[in-house]
């Protein structure tokens, strides 16, 4: 594993801070079977981490091993339902909430597909949940889209099953080995990017020593903004946390949030953030109370070409205090855009990786109780995911909606965006200790982001 993706792995001792990743996919027919099944099969082949658990390393000298999953099993990972009730979305949504309350098998790869079949206008369903270790939402769309098609009936190939990764039991002094050669050539990698890095530092403070000192306080600056402790909420309400959580979905044009956003000289993510927080300042609004701010995490992707095909979570979880009570939406909007264009600047963004070296070798202990101190202060999530501008199917059937339900990790809300052709799909995952009548927080949304709709 990269250390960040073992923080997220090791914070989990808490289990409110839990990073499972749940989505569903909307199929306008049933999916062939025998098809569906192939594709996924063959999916796991070329995405090794499909097939691979995570297997500690003795004494913590390197963080957990990704390994070949030695007893993988196509059937625990793929399962077909029928749907309940009446075969509606909602019906899909409360099969998704206890998968996505559940965590996982430890001793397994961490993914999990349920195709609910049944559906009203013999339509079909797939949950899909996955753990945030695996890959983060861009990285999670790159996978999905490994799966599909472009055509319903795709011509017929003649390409081969890829051979299945091979399972390799390590003993305790290979394993021992290992770990320290994992250590040697990431020091060895720091120390050569250092080493490039000093040679330029050196010539820079020869000629301009101010700059550099300066460059040195704002560096320390934005690491003391990211890791700082943030334990209580702004939020007046929102205040309690579990483990139990509401999935709901709304959906809007894409041109028309756009073109919301082109008017007040924003992008699509400002005028989705507004919208958010102009829906949660309505609910506060709803329970007798008013504020001014909230404090929002939103994950910075910070993917660069080199890295683009890397697996793994390649993003920084920004966290920053975000004005919800501007009543003006252009000025809201334009206010936003500054904001996250600050986030997207800070110096310590580039040093996710390296941070995350030093607190892996904390006791898990610790650093579990520093990530709480420092999300659990946090009072809503606002994520952004491309998704497919084409039509694309799987096993025969057109992928209609892509809703994704991000992790709560210790905040009252995480509202995901997932844009599908001509469409936003709005994800909203609640914590019922902080949100007791999710109905009336999706009514309070539905409000905000038709009021951001009519500047279109």
């Amino acid at each position: 594993m990269s250390d960040s993706d073992a923080l997220m792995w090791n914070i989990e001792k808490d289990p409110i801070l839990r990073s499972t990743i749940t989505a569903v996919a909307v199929l306008d027919r049933r999916p062939d079977r025998e098809a569906l099944l192939h594709r996924i099969d063959r999916g796991t082949r070329l995405i090794p981490r499909m097939r691979q658990r995570v297997i500690g390393n003795p004494y913590s000298i390197a963080p957990p091993r990704w390994e070949v999953d030695p007893y993988f099993d196509l059937r625990y990972h793929v399962r077909f339902l029928n749907a309940g009730g009446n075969g509606t979305l909602r019906d899909v949504l409360d099969i998704a909430e206890p998968m996505g309350m559940q965590g996982f098998d430890r001793a397994r790869p961490l993914w999990e597909f349920v195709i609910v079949e049944g559906l009203e206008g013999d339509r079909a369903a797939i949950i899909q949940k996955i753990h945030h270790a695996i890959t983060d939402g861009v990285g999670g769309m790159q996978m999905v889209m490994t799966m599909i098609d472009l055509e319903r009936e795709p011509a017929p190939t003649d390409e081969e099953m890829p051979p299945a990764p091979e399972a390799e039991h390590m003993g305790p002094l290979r394993r021992t080995a290992d770990a320290f050669g994992h250590v040697r050539r990431r020091n060895l990698g720091i120390a050569r990017r250092a080493g490039g890095n000093l040679v330029a530092a050196a010539s820079t403070a020869a000629s301009h020593p101010a700059a550099v000192v300066a460059g040195l306080g704002a560096t320390a600056g934005s690491v003391g903004r990211l890791l700082a402790p943030t334990p209580t909420p702004l939020s007046p309400i929102m205040t309690g946390r579990s483990m139990s959580f509401r999935f709901q979905t709304l959906t809007f044009p894409l041109p028309d949030l756009k073109a919301a956003a082109k008017a007040s000289s924003g992008t699509l993510n400002d005028a989705f953030v507004v919208a958010v927080a102009g829906g949660l300042r309505r609910y506060h609004q709803r329970h007798g109370t008013d504020v001014e701010s909230l404090r929002m995490t939103m994950p910075i992707n910070i993917r660069t070409e080199d890295t683009s095909d890397v697996a793994g979570n390649q993003f920084v979880p920004a966290r920053f205090v975000v004005p919800v009570a501007i009543d003006d939406v252009t000025e809201h909007i334009r206010a936003i855009h500054e904001l996250v264009d600050q986030q997207r600047h800070e110096p310590a963004n580039a040093l996710v990786e390296p941070l995350a070296v030093v607190l892996n070798r904390l006791p898990t202990t610790a650093v579990t109780a520093l990530f709480g101190s420092m999300i659990k202060g946090s009072d809503f999530t606002t994520s952004n995911v491309p998704g497919a501008p084409i039509p694309i199917y799987i096993a025969g059937a057109r992928v209609e909606s892509m809703i994704p339900f991000g992790p709560l990790v210790g905040v009252a809300v995480n509202v995901t965006l997932l844009s599908n052709l001509d469409d936003v799909h709005v994800g909203i995952n609640s914590d019922m200790a902080a949100v007791p009548d999710p109905e009336v927080l999706l009514e309070c949304l539905q409000e905000s982001f038709e009021a951001v709709l009519k500047q279109a």
